[in-house]
């Protein structure tokens, strides 16, 4: 769903969580966050991102846009929470609605089962990352 939302951004940088420094975060206009749900959280590895970069980039970046796209084993809501909180506190302006697939992954052999992502997902992934490129571009955030 990343890819597709860089696909669809056209010049959009896509870094992978344990790739992203707070150099990066500076350098960014935007931010498109996309991480699964985990035990009701994001995922460790983007909570881990997070806590690398937050201090570092407080107080910098105030009112970039910022949109997310989560993959839920079911409702989503409690890592959609924790992005929510970190961007207020970055002070950061949402820009797009919350996009939260639901995966309805409920049994172990679901939970660990390779996931097929919907072609009409992708490409609502692929607008949100255009729409938010575009957004930038033209000075809109």
């Amino acid at each position: 769903m990343a890819r597709a939302a860089a696909g669809g951004a056209g010049d959009a940088l896509l870094l992978r969580c344990d790739e992203v420094e707070p150099d990066a975060i500076m350098a960014a206009g935007g931010y498109l966050f996309c991480c699964p749900e985990n035990l009701a959280t994001m995922s460790g590895a983007m909570k881990e991102m997070f806590d690398r970069c937050y201090y570092p980039v407080l107080g910098r970046i105030e009112g970039r846009p910022f949109a997310t796209i989560i993959a839920a084993g079911s409702d989503g809501e409690g890592a959609q929470r924790q992005i929510d909180r970190i961007a207020q506190g970055w002070r950061l302006k949402r820009v797009a609605e919350r996009m939260i697939v639901n995966f309805s992954a409920q049994t172990p052999e679901a939970i660990l089962a390779a996931k097929s992502v919907p072609e009409d997902t992708l490409a609502a992934c692929a607008e949100l990352g255009e729409a938010l490129a575009t957004g930038l571009r033209e000075g809109i955030f």
